[in-house]
């Protein structure tokens, strides 16, 4: 019998009994409100901040809240399974803890308890390039688990190559691209802290035990830091790359390949035509382009062009199970996730992360149950209609 995520409410209430409550809220919503009372400006501001005025990050949320769900009733739903396929891989559920960098800003334990939290729930950990800890250490935490590898696609070649080794090394199956940071944007509450944690030699495990890495420094990192950063700073990052590019990408990892960042239908179309795997239709959460088109609404039009040739993706406003649930409607084949885990690590390690991942999956299984649905495959866009404008959108609060 497969898992029943649900049961996890049950057992906060036998808890319950005993005096025992939950540690974080069970709401999701309310961990960054949490996380900004109990965290510095700096690395809160880092991870909640978004582009420019934060325009895009609550468009996010408003694309989501404005699609509603519309329940079927009288189904059988008593045994469910929240189990898919993604790009060749077996899934506890359509999940996966998305990259995120620098996460020892947020808690000493960083990136090894985020993956160890992963690999307890059995979902994917995608390891950010700029982490706090290498992935061979990541490796070691999460043994036999599902983990996938995010790769910043540096200037230079034998450093990307070598990532891509040293990945493929570590067990790491699937290859996640971000394209959308070929250039940092303009994020004002980390400008107006003056805070970017990688001008500190924060996040830099990975670069700093690179052999191709450091075969560019005059001197080992720890004689010269500065000039480790600035070497950091030339490599990271290409406005030039284009689609040719990828063939690079597709010569040095024989795995699948996502791109992360696609919004239009005819980039899906580019990717296809690359050979690439897989689309993540992502506006980096809002950190990237201000005024960008929210995530939710470029998701239907990128799976009509190309879901039936790439595994769709879908990040960007994910806060609950029922986003979960429409983001499968709208034409996703899984969801990552990021802030929320985020704001559990930084509150209470890797319980909290265990934690939003149990909420998140427990109220995806009861809403699909309750909406009509024993398992994610047969979700679609009959299961949702969209509120009139100006009715259930979020509130004009800081993004998150």
């Amino acid at each position: 019998m497969a898992q029943h995520w649900a049961d996890y409410q049950y057992e906060i209430y036998l808890n319950g009994m005993a005096g025992v409550v939950p540690r974080l809220p069970t709401d999701l919503t309310r961990l960054e409100e949490l996380t900004e009372r109990r965290l510095g400006a700096g690395p809160v501001g880092y991870v909640a901040g978004s582009a420019g005025n934060g325009s895009t990050a609550r468009a996010n949320r408003a694309a989501l809240e404005r699609r509603r769900i519309v329940p079927r009733m009288l189904r059988d739903v008593r045994e469910r399974d929240l189990s898919v396929e993604v790009l060749g891989r077996p899934l506890a559920a359509p999940l996966a803890l998305a990259p995120v960098g620098v996460l020892s800003i947020m808690h000493p334990d960083a990136e090894p308890a985020a993956a160890r939290a992963a690999a307890a729930q059995g979902v994917p950990y995608i390891l950010s390039s700029v982490s706090s800890t290498p992935m061979e250490r990541i490796a070691e935490v999460m043994g036999e688990a599902e983990r996938w590898f995010q790769l910043y696609w540096p200037k230079d070649p034998d450093v990307a190559r070598s990532f891509l080794n040293r990945a493929r090394a570590a067990g790491f199956t699937v290859l996640v691209v971000t394209l959308d940071t070929p250039l940092l944007a303009w994020r004002p509450r980390d400008l107006d802290q003056a805070y970017l944690p990688f001008l500190n030699g924060v996040g830099m495990a990975n670069y700093f035990t690179d052999p191709a890495f450091k075969a560019g420094l005059a001197k080992p990192v720890e004689e010269d830091l500065a000039a480790a950063v600035r070497h950091f700073i030339g490599l990271q990052g290409d406005p030039g790359k284009t689609w040719p590019d990828l063939a690079f990408l597709r010569e040095n990892w024989d795995g699948p390949i996502v791109l992360k960042g696609v919004l239009h239908p005819d980039d899906a179309r580019l990717a296809a035509e690359a050979g690439m795997d897989g689309v993540v239709v992502s506006n980096h959460g809002g950190r990237q382009v201000a005024g960008s088109v929210a995530a939710a609404d470029a998701l239907p039009r990128v799976a009509e062009a190309v879901g039936d040739r790439l595994t769709v993706l879908f990040d960007s406003g994910v806060r609950t199970g029922d986003d979960i649930f429409k983001a499968l409607a709208l034409g996703a084949r899984a969801v990552l996730v990021g802030r929320p885990y985020v704001y559990g690590l930084g509150l209470d390690g890797q319980s909290g992360v265990e934690h939003v991942i149990r909420c998140l999956l427990a109220e995806l299984d009861l809403t699909l149950a309750l909406s009509g649905h024993a398992t994610p495959g047969t979700v679609g866009p009959a299961d949702l209609v969209e509120a009139t404008p100006g009715c259930c959108t979020a509130p004009p609060t800081r993004p998150g």
